[in-house]
């Protein structure tokens, strides 16, 4: 007479429409992957923080409108330099490439209000506007980010929302806080929302 087999508790079986839903969201979020640009340098986001605070400072020094210029322009090339080797490292290590569709819908989207502040830049300083200049910045960096943010990962748009914010808000600051109202947007944004994707994104 044979023993019989203990009895074995299995786990219930998955109903069907649980299994076509899971199916479903593994294919969406794969397609959102393969549609989003994710080479947005994290530490190089917290690098640019970095040195954007150091721009404000020695800014701050500055008693001229033109030693103070110089000295954010000087920060927005070293800026460049930063983004474009950090996305670029990014990219290599996730075997992605910054001529992909995603990463040049997100360039063609930035570039724009970008090239747009670099002229309102010129244009304000010469006509002896350069308390407007900040918040110009701001905001137009910011609509650039979100723009661009739109064929990227979700915090790169609610980081240009941010900046739009602050830019709305410096155009009715006192003068005196430009350097500080900067500091916050391209130095603790930056830094804040780099270590989250670093963090959450690969670096």
């Amino acid at each position: 007479m044979s023993v019989p087999e203990p009895f074995r508790r299995t786990n219930p079986p998955l109903a069907i429409d649980d299994h076509a839903r899971e199916n479903l969201r593994f294919i969406r979020e794969t397609m959102e992957r393969a549609g989003s640009f994710t080479a947005v340098p994290g530490w190089g986001g917290v690098a640019l923080g970095i040195t954007a605070l150091g721009a404000a400072f020695v800014a701050s020094q500055q008693s001229a409108p033109a030693g103070w210029l110089t000295v954010w322009l000087i920060e927005a090339v070293v800026a460049v330099a930063i983004a474009g080797w950090s996305a670029l490292a990014k990219a290599r290590r996730a075997h992605d490439s910054l001529l992909s569709g995603p990463a040049r819908k997100f360039a063609l989207s930035f570039v724009p209000p970008v090239f747009v502040g670099g002229i309102l830049t010129y244009v304000l300083f010469h006509a002896g506007l350069v308390n407007a200049v900040p918040a110009t910045w701001l905001l137009l960096y910011g609509t650039g980010v979100v723009t661009g943010g739109a064929f990227s990962i979700r915090a790169v748009p609610f980081m240009g929302l941010c900046f739009m914010v602050l830019g709305t808000v410096a155009f009715f600051c006192p003068a005196a806080w430009s350097n500080i109202l900067l500091a916050v947007g391209f130095g603790g944004f930056h830094i804040i929302f780099g270590a989250i994707i670093a963090r959450n994104y690969g670096g």
